[in-house]
Parts: C-alpha cells; sequence; structure tokens
C-alpha cells in the first residue's frame, strides 16, 4: 500500500506527463478534489490535524471520579497528591478500567491546568558506573497511624546505577536513626557502596567549611569507618539538591505509588513492611531511556558492592538506670516497665532509635518500642504477674492492663471470662482467677490459652481451672492405641465362618421362620 507522500508524487507525475485534469485524476487515484489540489501545490502532504475534543467513551464513567481524587489532593499533602499515572493505575487496580494511559494522562493534565497546578520539571541526564554510588536523603510524608495522622521521616538510600532503593520510616530524623537505616539499608542490599552521596544534613555534618570541606561528627565517621565506604557532600542550598537528583525524584516517587492516597495503618511496623514489599515489587518496572528492568541493571550491579561487615554498625547508647517502686526505669525523661523481682536494682538499657531493650546480669529483661516526646510511659502485664498474685486487685485498674487493650493483646473474650468470673465468685476471687489465666500464657502461649478461654466460655465452665485444663488439654497428644488392638481386623479375619442354615431347624418347628 503504498504512503500519502508516494500518492502526492504519482499525482504529480500523471498531470505532469499526461495533462490530466483535477477531475481526471482524482477519478483515477480514488481521492477527494481537494486533496489532488494539495498534491498539486506541494509534493509533501500537509499535517493531520488534531481531532477537536474526542469524547474518549471508555473515560466517561470515570470521569467524575478522577475529578473527586483531584478535589481530594487539594487538602492532602503537596508531595502526596495524585499523579497522571497513580491515577491511571487507581483505575486499573481498583476499579478495572479499560482505558488508555495516554488518555488518562491528557484528562489529568488539562484538570490540573484548571486547576492551576505546575504540571511538569525539567532534570539533566546522568550517567553512572554499576557498584560505585549511591545517594542518601531524608523525606517527609503524613500517614494514618492507628487512626492518628502522623507526619514520618522517610529514610532513602538509593543506587544510582541501577535506581534499585531501599527505604524505611521513622517517627524522627535523629542521628540515631539516621545511623540505625544505614545498616538496615546495607543489610538489605546485601554489601556497602564505595561512595555515598549526602547533602548537609546535621547527622552528619557538624560545620560547613569552605568548598568542599566539612567538620564531621564522630559517630557518622565511626559509621563510615565500620563499613568501609567514603562520604560525598552536596552544594548547601537548593543548588546542592541537583547534585543528587536520583533520590531527591525517588522520594517523590515513592510518595507518589506507594503512600497516595494517605494509608491507613496500625502502626509503624506495618507501614515499614508496606514500603519494603512496594520496593520489592518496584524491581519490575523500567527507567525512562533504559532497555532493562530495575531488578536486572540491579542483579548486575549487586556482585560489584564492597562485602558487608562481620557484625552490623552498633548506633545504640548505653545507659545504666535503677528500677523505682512501680517496677519502671527512666530513660531519656519517659519510663519502661521491667520484672517486679528487679525493683530498686540497677539494670543496664541499650537506647535505640526504635526500641529500648533493657538487661540485667548478662540477660535481656524487657524490650519496649522507644517513646518519643516526654512523660510517657511504656508497661508490660507480664512483668507485674508475680506481684498481682499477691495483690489480684490491682489488676483492673493497672496501666499495663490498659495498654495491653491499646495495643490489642487483650483478647475480647478474657474480658468476658473475667465477668462471669465475677458474678459466680466475687470480684476479689474473679481476680484472682483471672491473674492465673494470664499466667498460663507463659506455660501455653496465648493463643492456646485464648482458645481455652473461648472453650471453658462455650461449655459454661466458668472456673479458671477449667481453662487451665483446656490449655494443657490442646498440647497433649491423643494416647496410642493398646498394642493388643493393632492389626486386629486381620486377626479376626482367620476366624470366619458361613452363616449356618437353619431350614432344617424351622421344618422341625412346623414351618419358617
Amino acid at each position: 500500500m503504498e504512503t500519502r507522500v508516494e500518492q502526492f508524487e504519482q499525482i504529480r507525475r500523471d498531470r505532469d506527463r499526461e495533462g490530466l485534469s483535477i477531475r481526471e485524476l482524482a477519478e483515477r487515484h480514488g481521492v477527494h478534489r481537494r486533496a489532488v489540489r494539495q498534491a498539486l501545490a506541494s509534493p509533501v502532504p500537509p499535517p493531520k490535524r488534531a481531532p477537536a475534543s474526542r469524547p474518549a467513551p471508555k473515560l466517561g464513567p470515570y470521569r467524575a471520579l478522577i475529578d473527586s481524587w483531584l478535589e481530594a489532593d487539594r487538602t492532602a499533602p503537596r508531595k502526596q497528591r495524585h499523579t497522571a499515572r497513580r491515577i491511571y493505575s487507581r483505575l486499573l487496580d481498583e476499579h478495572g478500567a479499560e482505558v488508555g494511559e495516554s488518555t488518562v494522562r491528557q484528562y489529568v493534565r488539562a484538570r490540573k491546568r484548571a486547576l492551576g497546578w505546575p504540571v511538569a520539571d525539567v532534570f539533566v541526564p546522568q550517567v553512572h558506573a554499576p557498584g560505585v554510588e549511591a545517594e542518601v536523603d531524608w523525606g517527609e510524608a503524613l500517614v494514618e497511624l492507628a487512626g492518628v495522622p502522623t507526619k514520618v521521616h522517610l529514610f532513602v538510600m538509593r543506587a544510582s546505577f541501577s535506581g534499585t532503593a531501599f527505604c524505611q520510616a521513622s517517627l524522627v530524623e535523629t542521628q540515631q536513626a539516621f545511623l540505625e537505616l544505614h545498616s538496615e539499608a546495607f543489610e538489605w542490599f546485601g554489601g556497602v557502596f564505595p561512595e555515598i552521596r549526602f547533602d548537609n544534613l546535621k547527622s552528619a555534618v557538624k560545620k560547613i567549611l569552605k568548598g568542599r570541606r566539612r567538620v564531621e561528627s564522630g559517630r557518622f565517621v565511626a559509621m563510615r569507618s565500620h563499613y568501609r565506604f567514603t562520604s560525598q557532600f552536596t552544594t548547601p542550598g537548593i543548588e546542592g539538591a541537583h547534585e543528587k537528583g536520583g533520590v531527591e525524584g525517588e522520594v517523590g516517587r515513592l510518595r507518589r505509588n506507594h503512600l497516595v492516597p494517605v494509608p491507613s495503618l496500625a502502626d509503624l511496623a506495618e507501614l515499614n513492611a508496606l514500603l519494603l514489599a512496594g520496593y520489592e515489587s518496584d524491581l519490575g518496572r523500567r527507567i525512562d531511556g533504559r532497555a532493562e528492568t530495575v531488578g536486572e541493571a540491579w542483579a548486575a550491579e549487586r556482585p560489584l558492592l564492597v562485602s558487608l561487615a562481620a557484625e552490623p554498625f552498633d548506633a545504640t547508647e548505653a545507659a545504666a538506670p535503677r528500677v523505682d517502686q512501680k517496677s519502671l526505669v527512666t530513660i531519656r525523661q519517659n519510663r519502661y516497665s521491667v520484672p517486679v523481682a528487679l525493683a530498686g536494682l540497677k539494670v543496664s538499657a541499650r537506647i535505640g532509635a526504635r526500641e529500648i531493650t533493657i538487661a540485667h546480669g548478662g540477660a535481656q529483661v524487657a524490650r519496649h518500642e522507644r517513646l518519643h516526646g516526654r512523660f510517657g510511659t511504656s508497661a508490660r502485664l507480664d512483668h507485674y504477674l508475680e506481684l498481682l498474685r499477691q495483690k489480684p486487685g490491682g489488676l483492673e485498674h493497672s496501666v499495663a492492663l490498659a495498654q495491653e487493650r491499646d495495643r490489642g493483646a487483650w483478647p475480647g473474650c478474657f474480658d468476658e471470662l473475667w465477668a462471669a468470673l465475677t458474678e459466680r465468685y466475687g470480684r476479689s476471687d474473679a481476680a484472682r482467677q483471672m491473674v492465673d489465666v494470664v499466667l498460663l500464657c507463659r506455660e501455653h502461649g496465648p493463643e492456646r490459652v485464648e482458645l481455652a478461654v473461648r472453650g471453658a466460655l462455650a461449655a459454661s465452665a466458668i472456673d479458671g481451672r477449667a481453662v487451665a485444663v483446656l490449655a494443657r488439654r490442646a498440647e497433649t497428644a491423643p494416647p496410642a492405641a493398646p498394642a493388643a488392638l493393632t492389626n486386629l481386623e486381620p486377626r479376626l479375619a482367620r476366624h470366619e465362618r458361613t452363616a449356618p442354615d437353619l431350614t432344617d431347624y424351622d421344618q422341625l418347628l412346623g414351618g419358617t421362620r
């Protein structure tokens, strides 16, 4: 099939050689007379006009939905608003829409321009050798943790060559969190990048000198020495952001693709699991202008990294608090529970950015999620059970029990059993039996004890001893069959006889039965 240019050429040749009229040329080539006039006027066909206001019927049912998402973005954080790509993926994943991405992009671009939002940024393309350099940056995002809007800080380390990235969230942007997340990033990557580029964040830089010289933090230098990498720092100010544009763009891409709309999660651990799962799924994506996927490029880059140190860098801080009369230790103006047997003694604590571990006599005795702010308390009910056996009346209004309920670690069936015990035995004896039930969790585990409580309630066996019997029965294997009863059927088969014929006996009786 000839192209339009070739058709124009043939029309012009026929006119020149045969002198055909416009009508004759139109009939010969099967085109409109207007096309013949265009060919005679110019050997190059005129550009096609773009269709005006195409209806895009498949997008029609979703236009109101897209508009609602864009309207909701007015109150969302500026960096967590929908992009056209995110809208397209949500239409496919959540609504099964059969629309083209270009159609969505055109509609979103027009709507965003109507809203007065900027629609494009310009960047300078870069090239990097594999296994040489990574970039690190902090970002911010808004999420809902346990129903509370919370600002979290996103630590991102990105491989400059492959584009593979690691991201975890922290409630604080402290030096301790910065150092700990480096260790986690290197473990996730399975190696260390020889060079890492940073901006002039306070966790690493104490003072900026002339040019590229910096006075660096001692703990940052210790971590750098531990993992054997070199650090590069960008120019101060907004100009420096362009010197590590890869990770700057990655922070934005992360927010747009994994945190839009604003996610609602139970806790920080669930958020971090969501981020890691998102990045592992991103290994199949393809960066513009590259033939291979991120995962394929990472497979070539991974063997070139520097091997990990034998032990991860210890970014924790040490403390030696004394346990008070409420079996609490005070660390950084917050209090954490330990077993009551340690009251009045000194213990050793390791303070991390996200976790507090407490030890005594060389053995770990408590582990808590670190509290931020001041005058908070983190208590575990298990730490007080020995004391509550002597003072069961303190269970009902204890801080530890209230926090167990807040964490969802106190099943509702426990309260049902407690109410039934109170009605049957009175408050004092009911509290004592509930302490015994909770103590069963040490021996049998909380899941088995919960099943035992449900079983006791179903059988109307309202007694702590019945719960203990059911919990122990669940872990007891059924007794083996006696040896005398094994292989019983083959042994009985040897004694099988045919049934006797009673016809003659019936005749003697004078008839049939």
